[in-house]
């Protein structure tokens, strides 16, 4: 028997993760690789997460809060908001979901950049909705063009800032004039996922003030600046009326009772959260000198990764580099060839992509 499934649903183009650091030492019998693919915090999370999963492994008998009551309180603390406005999500992309769910009926579209962060088109696409991509202009979102593709179907608009994956940033004064052209009935996403590493103060953060424009939805994660990936935590911070819809259809219990445990914990530890923002910075810096140094150009960003041109076929150089044992990013299927993504690691590890890339560019040819 065949079963059918919609055109959309079999249109959909699989997420494809970074390869898993056991994966390639088990493809290339290799053992101690590295992995600077996928954006993660090379120095883990903060100790008082440790303690506070430990404690809460007793209780993993009963069901999490669907409330994310102390989670919930934190967040309010943090950014002065109440509770009303806040929808605790299995990652940000669980919460990107909800809101393709939520807001779309069917023919709807949903404006993105493109390329950008897949699950945008595909949680649309699974509502049911039309993604309609805008094309980058420089490496950089084209504010002017989403504004051109608003139509009367329009529903949402998702805007990445900082950019992943080329690191480029919307200033406060691009936000601003683009929202005023944004029609009162359309909700403009921005995923902050990796506004934490910003160092440019004219870079637009939605939670400096946040709630003074009810059609801004904010979105950001633990899994970076936090090191809290592998728990799946993320949060939204909306208007009110958009977090009731959220949180009527969000599953009750989506976010379980250790990453909330851990997340409190987290945000509980501003001392580890510096330091880890402090790595990344002097990562960036250790590695834009040294690529320099190659002749290497690389793309300003504003994350904790970078985009470096190399000119030639980077798939090539990075399967070749995966035989040493060295994890980045090929940016093929984003549409840069020549390009690779790169995210910092320790400074042993900064060392270690340096070296590898020597290698494998004095032996390309």
């Amino acid at each position: 028997m065949k079963f059918k499934i919609s055109d959309q649903i079999a249109a959909i183009k699989p997420y494809e993760p970074g390869k898993p650091l056991k994966e390639v030492e088990r493809e290339y019998q290799i053992t101690n690789a590295i992995k600077l693919a996928s954006n993660e915090n090379p120095i883990g999370f903060s100790p008082k997460v440790y303690d506070a999963v430990t404690q809460n492994m007793k209780d993993m008998n009963r069901y999490p809060e669907s409330s994310a009551y102390l989670l919930c309180n934190k967040l309010t603390q943090k950014f002065h908001i109440a509770p009303e406005n806040i929808v605790i999500g299995n990652g940000s992309d669980d919460i990107i979901a909800l809101l393709a769910h939520g807001f779309l009926n069917p023919g709807d579209e949903a404006l993105m950049p493109l390329p950008s962060f897949l699950m945008y088109e595909i949680s649309v696409k699974t509502a049911k909705g039309r993604p309609v991509k805008v094309p980058l202009t420089d490496f950089s979102t084209n504010l002017e063009g989403i504004i051109e593709k608003i139509s009367a179907k329009t529903k949402l608009i998702f805007i990445t800032n900082p950019f992943n994956p080329t690191g480029s940033t919307i200033t406060h004064d691009e936000f601003n004039e683009f929202s005023k052209k944004v029609p009162d009935d359309v909700i403009i996403v921005v995923d902050e996922a990796y506004i934490e590493f910003v160092r440019n103060d004219l870079v637009y953060n939605s939670l400096k003030n946040p709630l003074q424009d009810p059609r801004v939805v904010t979105l950001r994660t633990f899994s970076k600046a936090y090191g809290l990936a592998g728990f799946r935590v993320g949060y939204g911070i909306m208007d009110s009326e958009i977090a009731e819809i959220l949180n009527r259809i969000r599953q009750p219990f989506n976010v379980n009772s250790l990453a909330q445990a851990a997340a409190v914990a987290a945000l509980g530890d501003e001392a580890f959260l510096n330091k880890s923002i402090q790595t990344t910075h002097n990562g960036l810096d250790f590695l834009f000198a040294e690529l320099a140094d190659l002749g290497i150009n690389c793309l300003p960003t504003q994350s904790n990764f970078l985009m470096l041109d190399l000119e030639t076929d980077a798939t090539q150089i990075f399967q070749k580099m995966l035989k040493l044992g060295v994890i980045v990013r090929s940016m093929k299927s984003y549409g840069f060839d020549t390009f690779l993504r790169v995210n910092t690691g320790t400074q042993e590890e900064n060392v270690i992509f340096i070296r590898a890339l020597k290698k494998v560019l004095k032996n390309k040819d």
